[in-house]
């Protein structure tokens, strides 16, 4: 490719879109175009916490060979790590966060392609919720005080009801069943292929062996107030633990899924102008400026500067033109070098 123009522009297109992200938050979702005037790309900018799940849904609406390339990296520095690939004639794929920062999704047609999709992106557990039963609730979360401020709550606690099953958030193996200290009855359980072991303690009963493979929903113990819990409500003391320490549980195990609502999508067969100065990132434009909307969410557009560059704002400020009147205004712009005024249409 990088030996034809066309194939230049495209491999500079997918740079560009990781060079100048668009910041979104998740969820999300957008209703999106890519027209096939030029090579284009998209780059999507967001957090994700350590021990979520990222579900990618696109939908391409019915265009005979529109295929479409979804990356997503981990941005490091100032250079950016592939931790996921799409399949392009998949539709969905899910990624379990392995490290809490900033990631990016690249969306770009395959050259001479072109077509519609709706992307959405939700956030859930990357692990199952420990306790079973309807009524079980985390009521103490990490990083709470301890012993009148002398140390940190390193888990989260699950209220439930005495007895109730404690189950295996993952497949994977028993590494440890003790009795010990402040966690009472615990078990100690490694999931298969990952560099962290889960933790459960105050038991009332330990139903597993040091050795034995269990799989996700198989019952390990029964809640109970064993250890430095003798004195409170029976609940479940859930960790994680990896090589350098605990981390914050909860992202793994969090029961409530994130799901972007749905919105009505506007137009995207439109130009855009801009009603006043714009400047993100590395993108910058100026008053009247017209632009290709490339996506449209819930409260503005991601749209096409004239040099390839990226903005997103608020429907606010934009005012959309026909496409057959928006091609005779940038004609007409470009034969008498003018800027236009606010009140042109």
């Amino acid at each position: 490719m990088e030996n034809t123009p066309l194939g230049r522009q495209w491999l500079t297109a997918s740079q560009l879109a990781l060079k100048d992200p668009q910041t979104i938050y998740l969820p999300y979702r957008h209703a999106g175009y890519f027209p096939m005037d030029k090579p284009r790309a998209l780059g999507l900018k967001f957090t994700a916490r350590r021990g979520e799940k990222l579900t990618v849904n696109i939908s391409k609406q019915v265009q005979h060979g529109f295929v479409l390339y979804a990356d997503l990296y981990r941005l490091e520095g100032t250079g950016e790590t592939l931790v996921h690939a799409a399949d392009t004639t998949s539709v969905t794929f899910s990624y379990d966060t392995e490290a809490t920062g900033t990631y990016l999704l690249r969306l770009q047609p395959e050259l001479f392609r072109t077509g519609n999709y709706n992307l959405a992106i939700s956030v859930g557990p990357s692990l199952i919720f420990p306790v079973s039963g309807e009524k079980a609730r985390v009521g103490s979360f990490w990083g709470e005080s301890r012993d009148g401020g002398k140390r940190r709550h390193e888990g989260i606690d699950i209220f439930a009801s005495k007895r109730t099953p404690v189950v295996a958030a993952a497949d994977g193996v028993v590494t440890g069943v003790k009795e010990e200290g402040l966690g009472g009855k615990t078990v100690w359980l490694r999931p298969t292929g990952q560099d962290f072991t889960l933790y459960y303690a105050h038991l009332d009963k330990q139903l597993v062996q040091t050795g034995q493979f269990v799989k996700k929903g198989d019952v390990v113990g029964l809640v109970g107030n064993t250890g430095n819990a003798r004195h409170t409500p029976s609940h479940l003391h859930f960790g994680v633990y990896t090589f350098k320490g605990p981390i914050d549980p909860f992202p793994f195990v969090n029961p409530k899924m994130r799901i972007a609502p749905n919105f009505n999508a506007k137009d995207l067969d439109v130009q855009l102008r801009l009603l006043k100065n714009h400047k993100t990132g590395i993108s910058t434009a100026a008053v009247n400026c017209v632009l290709v909307p490339l996506a449209v969410h819930a409260s503005g557009y991601i749209a096409e500067l004239p040099d390839g560059k990226m903005i997103q704002a608020a429907f606010s400020s934009f005012q959309t033109i026909p496409l057959k009147k928006a091609k005779g205004l940038v004609k007409e712009t470009k034969k008498t070098k003018r800027t236009l005024p606010p009140d042109e249409s």
